[in-house]
């Protein structure tokens, strides 16, 4: 006799065993982890940490950094935004101080800043985000093609006809079976 598979507690629904081990890439855990120490100590969104160049811009970005958003408890509107600030440009950003204001209610989309205070104290600048560059290709393009290719003056059109004719040279030089 076959075993009865279901859950004590269900009406004759059979037991399913959930597919799969249950693991998740780290990327997908990330958030989670990076969300909660960025609460501890104040930040409501970690992106605003992560995109603050692309918020205030690269000039500001080096220069000042975003330490927390403090709300008033069961808000989440007209909170306070702390700011550290290297201390020769201080001044400077005391007077961008709405501006950079508008900029973070614009990523929020709504007014989560409505005070800024700043402290000075040492910033670490972003780090440049470098290109990433494609590996050269060892296949040599065929003699025939590489002539042609020579003429073209956009690099980034060049390299990929040149892409191309590596691929097209290797399929045609294959014997075939």
């Amino acid at each position: 006799m076959e075993r009865d598979r279901t859950k004590p507690g269900t009406a004759g629904r059979p037991f399913e065993r959930r597919r799969g081990t249950g693991v998740r890439p780290i990327a997908e855990l990330m958030p989670e982890i990076g969300r909660t120490a960025f609460r501890k100590f104040g930040f409501v969104q970690s992106s605003v940490v992560t995109r603050w160049p692309e918020i205030v811009g690269e000039h500001h970005a080096k220069v000042c950094s975003p330490e927390s958003i403090r709300f008033a408890p069961g808000e989440k509107r007209d909170g306070i935004l702390q700011l550290v600030v290297v201390p020769a440009h201080a001044p400077l950003i005391s007077h961008v101080i709405p501006e950079i204001m508008e900029r973070v209610n614009r990523f929020f989309g709504y007014q989560a800043v409505s005070r800024v205070k700043l402290r000075q104290g040492p910033v670490n600048p972003p780090k440049a985000k470098e290109a990433p560059t494609a590996p050269p290709s060892l296949r040599p393009i065929p003699l025939e093609l590489g002539e042609s290719l020579r003429d073209i003056g956009d690099p980034e059109l060049r390299a990929v006809l040149e892409s191309l004719a590596r691929n097209l040279g290797t399929t045609e030089e294959e014997p075939t079976k």
